[in-house]
């Protein structure tokens, strides 16, 4: 067996995949505060999970903001390097399937690729992402885990949070319905509940990146955006992507291994920086 392995190096997390004839093999997830350690322990934790020797092993691509810390071969098997952004957009569509697709990657913050054929090109981004969600969760609510934030907001009721349109209007808007948003935050009650301002956050974050996949794909002409990073795990942004599809006829795909895409964008790619 012949395989290659793509490495997606985080500030936190670190993700691996293994690609065996155009087939993901044992997508993981490894918590490090290094990088290096992280992804020796996460190749380690591949090879032991599935069995593998290192001549198994045909190559390893490594992407991500920690791969600047890799200088040599891995076990003296080749390692490569590739660009971020390359990798979103490669990934994007290989677990879609589609031909020309806006990809978003929700991390931290919110990268943006325009990806078809022709290559992967990053046309811009935002610092709205999963560092928001917890920074104003922490502040706000004194809550510090992204679970007990997703849990917490689920009997959230955002009438005691946000403005909407039928709050400031009684006419009729053609293009907009009364219960979208006006103004995130703009009606926040005292009696809003913690419940109620966690799903004001997270509504808050996703309504933000989903209107930037919106203007995106308006300038890009695409009705596909695809949603990868750990963020597309969060139950409540569901909801919020229909809303805007329902608006602007924009098609937000949510493939199978979305928090894994960059890492199956770099085991696709070539290498940026080959050493052997």
């Amino acid at each position: 067996m012949s395989i290659i392995v793509g490495i997606d190096v985080g500030g936190s997390t670190t993700k691996i995949v293994g690609l065996h004839q155009n087939n993901i093999i044992s997508p993981m997830l490894v918590k490090a505060n290094d990088p290096v350690a992280s992804i020796y322990g996460a190749f380690g934790k591949f090879l032991n999970a599935n069995k593998l020797r290192l001549d198994n092993i045909q190559r390893i691509m490594i992407t991500g903001v920690g791969s600047s810390h890799i200088s040599e071969s891995i076990y003296g098997i080749p390692t490569g390097k590739v660009d971020e952004f390359h990798a979103i957009g490669k990934g994007g569509l290989f677990l879609t399937g589609l031909a020309r697709a806006i990809i978003v990657s929700m991390g931290t913050g919110t990268a943006y690729i325009i990806a078809d054929q022709n290559g992967e090109k990053h046309i811009g981004g935002t610092g709205v992402g999963g560092g928001t969600l917890l920074g104003l969760s922490n502040k706000m609510l004194n809550v510090r885990h992204f679970d007990d934030l997703i849990e917490m907001a689920q009997n959230g009721n955002l009438a005691n949070v946000d403005l909407n349109i039928g709050d400031i209007t009684k006419d009729k808007m053609e293009t907009l319905p009364p219960d979208i948003t006006a103004s995130n935050f703009g009606k926040i009650s005292d009696l809003a509940s913690k419940a109620d301002i966690a799903l004001g956050i997270i509504n808050l974050v996703f309504q933000t990146i989903g209107m930037f996949a919106v203007f995106a794909s308006r300038i890009h002409n695409t009705n596909d955006v695809v949603l990868t990073g750990n963020l597309t795990n969060v139950p409540q942004a569901h909801v919020i992507f229909e809303t805007l599809h329902n608006l602007y006829k924009v098609n937000f795909h949510r493939p199978a291994n979305a928090e894994f895409a960059t890492a199956t964008g770099a085991a696709l790619s070539s290498a940026k920086v080959m050493f052997s």
